[in-house]
């Protein structure tokens, strides 16, 4: 299953780094660390792309008071998103009329959440912002519904008061990507691979399919 799980794993945070270039290109606004990052990029001169790789790096730096350990796919996570997200604003130009963007929204949040069935399903360890979310969710023993909640709404406060985009796509976003990445998680999954209680889907912070972490 090996070539497998890597196949996936690098399939899904390549297509999750174009998602994230493409709904900045649709200009309807972000998702809650993107805004961030974005808000980040605008105040440093850096690209989007390097903020993420940046800032990824640091959020590790929280897992060693946590005791979080990384995985393949959290090191990976950390350098392709960047890489990936700059290389497609690289490659897409700027829109401008509505339907277009309508569209290219649309596409953007539906390939995310078939990047997240990919890279959740090869299950080689979460992203760095997942991880802060577990970990802080196992050392305060708040639900990770709370947790989560209470990390995006700081990091989209944050990202707001930078300059970074909030609008209709960013609300399309919150409430399509759970139903979407439940939907591919089950597409994607490798049979064989023992099942286990996963933080990936949680609720009330009890493993539940009703909601999907993404890799972030």
């Amino acid at each position: 299953m090996l070539p497998r799980r890597l196949i996936q794993l690098y399939a899904g945070l390549t297509l999750y780094g174009v998602s994230m270039g493409l709904m900045l290109r649709a200009d309807f606004g972000l998702e809650p660390w993107s805004v961030l990052n974005q808000g980040i990029a605008r105040h440093t001169g850096l690209t989007i792309g390097t903020v993420t790789i940046v800032a990824g790096a640091l959020i590790l730096l929280l897992w060693i008071p946590l005791r979080q350990r990384p995985g393949l796919g959290t090191v990976s996570n950390v350098v392709i998103l960047g890489l990936v997200m700059d290389g497609t604003l690289a490659l897409v130009p700027e829109l401008h009329a509505l339907a277009p963007r309508i569209a290219l929204l649309a596409f953007a949040v539906v390939l995310n959440g078939a990047a997240t069935g990919l890279y959740i399903s090869a299950r080689f360890g979460p992203g760095p912002r997942d991880g802060l979310m577990t970990g802080l969710h196992l050392r305060t023993g708040r639900p990770v519904r709370l947790v989560r909640t209470c990390i995006e709404v700081t990091v989209l406060a944050a990202g707001f008061a930078l300059g970074g985009s909030i609008g209709a796509g960013t609300v399309v976003y919150a409430l399509a990507i759970g139903p979407m990445a439940q939907f591919f998680l089950r597409c994607f999954a490798i049979k064989g691979l023992p099942e286990r209680p996963s933080p990936v889907v949680a609720r009330g912070g009890a493993a539940s399919p009703g909601r999907a972490i993404l890799p972030e």
